[in-house]
């Protein structure tokens, strides 16, 4: 199939890839930071009358409050991007990440304001889960909608390497800290440097997305649906013109929303095993240093990284569907290993370990950019896109690493989490191969389709 859309010369897409890829550097950089103070520092300052293990356990069930978050931002940023545009609603979802992380920052401790403090941080994060929930599927139709067909996964991998130089960036940051710092020191003020200095980023990524142009497709697709509306009568106008993009996608394509949801919770499952509880699992349980934790965790991202290239660029001539089968096929192995591999203790077993829960999320993320997308009309496509990205999010990263607590304390121990992670991963090999294969299909060609998915 060809696509009818207008497409970017070459050098207007790698403009507007490492647009869409600096953004989504930025938001999840934000996010991420969260995280790791979450799981070495926030038991302390915030929940400090809990206990060291108490406290962490709450301090990390903050951080899953933004993937409770993350549906709705998708379906209220989604609406907004759908209906009036991609680029504005991005540049909002950045400033709203920005100053959410700002406050973080220089939210006073429970021993400043006493109860007050954990609430307020509660209420920064669900806002990091609302700007996360709507950026995802803005970044990633930025390059999907302009790219041509035959190279769009090559192009919709640029957003999808946000969380792995993210990731990597948070550690190195916090592992500056850490080197440059007592622990008391640290946990006093250190702490704060990572989100204050943020803004910087966030001032960059302002100035690269008010530079960009509307997504040609969308530009497309609404010219479209003006033409219509004004040449037929209201009751024979284009199925779903005028409907609210949240109802078209449960009326029209509930399908491909839970499917797509089943096909991604695997990745996060395994991502946010990673980037969080294996920070709080290889200082408290194994007791190893935090420098060393922190590097390690920037390893794991450089593999991410690479895998998730790898992925993306295969997927434009295998398919979409069959890179992530191949990826949740590894997660199941990859859930059953790692932890006798990290349980050995030492840091290069650690680094190991990381690397292989963050390398097989990359095999499975690297095509999802083009391929969730792919299964939507123009119309409704950031909301539908963002909605089954967000709920895979819900399950996979919200819900899994609080279950990690409770079966590393019983008599499974860490093998536990290993088998939980390979089952998550057995549901979304069963919805990946219920998905129908994409990548040749055009982007354009969808919205004249009426039949769901």
């Amino acid at each position: 199939m060809t696509n009818a859309a207008p497409t970017q010369p070459p050098r207007s897409m790698r403009r507007i890839a490492l647009a869409s890829m600096t953004g989504t550097v930025i938001e999840f950089y934000d996010f991420f930071i969260y995280g790791t103070a979450a799981a070495l520092v926030f038991n302390k300052v915030f929940f400090p009358e809990l206990g060291a293990a108490a406290g962490t356990a709450l301090a990390l069930a903050t951080f899953g409050v933004a993937f409770v978050a993350r549906p709705f931002g998708s379906v209220l940023f989604g609406h907004f991007g759908d209906r009036l545009g991609r680029k504005g609603t991005l540049v909002t979802t950045l400033l709203m990440m920005g100053l959410s992380t700002l406050a973080i920052g220089l939210l006073p401790t429970t021993g400043m304001i006493g109860i007050l403090a954990p609430v307020l941080l509660v209420v920064l994060r669900v806002l990091q889960g609302l700007a996360v929930g709507g950026e995802w599927a803005g970044a990633t139709l930025l390059t999907a909608e302009n790219a041509p067909t035959k190279a769009r996964g090559k192009y919709a991998l640029y957003p999808q390497l946000g969380p792995s130089v993210a990731f990597a960036l948070a550690s190195a940051t916090f592992l500056v800290t850490a080197l440059t710092m007592s622990n008391e020191a640290f946990v006093a003020w250190g702490w704060r440097v990572p989100f204050i200095a943020s803004v910087l980023l966030v001032a960059v990524g302002l100035y690269v997305r008010l530079a960009l142009e509307e997504t040609a497709t969308f530009t497309q697709s609404r010219t479209a649906q003006s033409r219509t509306a004004q040449s037929r009568t209201t009751a024979s106008r284009t199925p779903g013109a005028g409907k609210l993009p949240i109802a078209e996608v449960f009326t029209t394509r509930p399908g491909a929303v839970f499917l797509g949801a089943g096909s991604t919770t695997a990745v996060f499952a395994f991502f946010y095993i990673g980037v969080t509880y294996l920070t709080s699992y290889g200082t408290q349980q194994l007791g190893l240093p935090r420098p060393t934790v922190l590097a390690m965790g920037i390893l794991g991202g450089l593999v991410f990284a690479l895998t998730t290239i790898a992925s993306a660029i295969l997927s434009d001539r295998v398919g979409r569907r069959r890179m992530v089968v191949l990826g949740n096929i590894a997660s199941v192995v990859g859930g059953v290993v790692v932890f006798p591999i990290i349980d050995i203790g030492t840091a290069w077993a650690f680094g190991l370990g990381i690397s292989i829960v963050l390398g097989v999320v990359g095999i499975a993320y690297g095509p999802i950019g083009a391929q969730l997308p792919e299964l939507f009309p123009t119309r409704f496509r950031y909301t539908g896109a963002g909605i089954a990205y967000n709920l895979a999010g819900v399950i996979g990263g919200g819900i899994v690493p609080l279950f990690a607590a409770a079966l590393a304390a019983s008599t499974l121990g860490s093998l536990g989490i290993g088998l939980l992670l390979s089952a998550v991963s057995l549901l979304s090999l069963l919805c990946t191969l219920a998905l129908p294969q994409t990548h040749a299909d055009s982007l354009t060609e969808q919205d004249a389709q009426t039949v769901s998915a």
